[in-house]
């Protein structure tokens, strides 16, 4: 496995395996991997002839600096995990590498990039579509593997990459989760010991709203798993919202859509850690 640094080595290595023929899949992450961004690498090795693991926490994307200065960080640990996975190249640049000028383009997209975590986090999904569209030309893969827990990300990169024509196929991977449910993610490094065993609340509620939702109305669903996750103890719901799993509008009733999905975003502990999930009652 071979690591750069460098935007033009990473390039001059790529061009050489497409002069043979060979396929492309990118993973772009954040680092601080777990076994959820393990089964992004394996799918991809599994599609493409060469996969590339790009490690870049990205500043454009963060509304809160606090956020940012605490995002967990190992690049040592990531390699080797990546190594084991059979990961064939990490692209893990400096921030002056991605950003050698100020990336001033403004991407949106409504009402995709307007609601839930674009209505909370202002310039979030500006910032994914800066490095995401960076990455892609960086790389120019042929797939590109995305986890389904940033579920609305996934909407807007969709988009994104219909928008700019960037031919990327984008590739969506189920969420990989604990044995006790909860979504894996590189905040639940920051979590306590205590709010680790509080967090999987989240999940287990989301699922016994899926069978609660048989027999009540959505705004009855609604109800039922905001008042429960803020009836425990470490948990704070910051929104939670039943959309058509296309438009990512609110639905008023389960018949406004044969796709519905449930997303949700809660504070969990003292910190706070910002955990985020979804689930779906209606399925395409």
């Amino acid at each position: 496995m071979l690591v750069f640094h460098k935007i033009v080595e990473l390039q001059n290595k790529l061009f050489d395996d497409r002069k043979q023929g060979k396929s492309v899949g990118l993973v772009p992450t954040m680092g601080a991997l777990h076994e959820g961004h393990a089964s992004l690498v394996k799918k991809s090795v599994a599609d493409n002839d060469v996969t590339v693991v790009s490690v870049f926490v990205n500043p454009t994307q963060f509304n809160d600096p606090k956020d940012l200065k605490s995002y967990p960080r190992d690049i040592d640990a990531d390699c080797k995990l990546l190594e084991s996975v059979g990961a064939d190249y990490v692209f893990a640049p400096s921030v002056d590498e991605m950003y050698p000028t100020p990336d001033t383009r403004h991407f949106e997209f409504p009402p995709i990039t307007t609601v839930m975590e674009g209505a909370h986090r202002p310039g979030h999904f500006n910032g994914v579509c800066q490095v995401v569209s960076r990455l892609f030309y960086i790389a120019r893969p042929d797939r590109a593997y995305f986890g389904e827990k940033d579920w609305q990300q996934i909407a807007v990169v969709k988009a994104m990459v219909k928008s700019l024509d960037l031919g990327v196929d984008i590739v969506e991977c189920p969420i990989i989760r604990d044995t006790d449910g909860l979504a894996r993610s590189s905040r639940n490094t920051l979590l306590s010991d205590a709010e680790r065993k509080t967090a999987p609340r989240i999940y287990e509620t989301l699922k016994d709203s899926v069978e609660y939702a048989k027999t009540h109305s959505v705004k009855e669903t609604h109800d039922y798993v905001v008042e429960r996750i803020n009836a425990t103890d470490g948990l704070d719901v910051e929104y939670f919202e039943i959309v058509d799993g296309n438009t990512l509008q609110q639905v008023n009733d389960w018949n406004d859509s044969d796709y519905i999905v449930g997303c949700i975003t809660v504070y969990c502990g003292a910190r706070p850690v910002r955990l985020i999930d979804h689930i779906r009652y209606k399925s395409k």
